[in-house]
């Protein structure tokens, strides 16, 4: 029998938050994330999240005028997206051109890269435990019980690795050891709790005129 998660207390909100607070901000593409997926002037790449979780990085990328598809393989967690992206939709302006841009699969990474050629892919698995639990957050806990631990993130990064057209990025604790099969990136970008290794295969070209035109800066 399925175990059931009383998840009434974990909200995807794309409009309310620190989500919504940096979305009506404009922070844009100087943020770290977005430099690791390969951001920059004339490029906005087309990116998919592997491991999507409550959607903000792919958010993020959106609203920076990237096409990202987002995959989830756990039910429960596609829900919540479903209705958070739902929500962002019905909030209309910025927020529902954003969302259009955003595409959500329910499914298995390993399984389905391979078929959706992807341009850039982020790998943000669930990350080992802290030493001390009270640092976790609540939001955080009830993720874990819902995903789960991501046993296969090593799997996963070498499947990203195979299908990414250009680079595959590795959202992981700063202070984290490296997966210890994977080769070492090309670069790292760090911030305060978090680094990105970012493994580059391919230079990513510039976008025509109309999609520089059409993406925020």
């Amino acid at each position: 029998m399925a175990q059931e998660f009383d998840t009434s207390s974990l909200v995807v909100d794309f409009v309310g938050g620190a989500t919504g607070r940096r979305f009506r901000a404009g922070e844009g593409r100087g943020q770290a994330l977005a430099k690791a997926a390969g951001f920059a002037a004339g490029v906005t790449p087309e990116i998919v999240d592997a491991t999507a979780g409550l959607g903000r990085d792919a958010f993020l990328f959106a609203s920076l005028g990237a096409r990202v598809t987002l995959i989830e393989r756990s039910a429960v967690m596609h829900d919540l997206l479903a209705e958070g992206l739902e929500r962002a939709r019905a909030e209309g302006g910025r927020y529902s051109e954003t969302v259009a841009r955003m595409t959500l699969i329910h499914g298995d990474s390993c399984s389905l890269l391979g078929q959706l050629n992807p341009q850039v892919v982020l790998v943000d698995p669930m990350h080992p435990p802290r030493s001390n639990t009270a640092l976790v957050k609540k939001e955080m806990r009830l993720i874990r019980e819902i995903v789960g631990t991501d046993p296969d993130a090593e799997h996963l990064m070498q499947v990203a690795l195979e299908a990414a057209r250009n680079r595959v990025v590795l959202k992981w604790p700063r202070l984290a050891k490296p997966i210890p099969t994977l080769p070492k990136p090309s670069h790292q970008i760090t911030g305060k709790s978090t680094r990105y290794d970012v493994f580059v295969k391919a230079r990513i070209e510039k976008n025509n005129e109309m999609d520089q035109d059409a993406a925020p800066r």
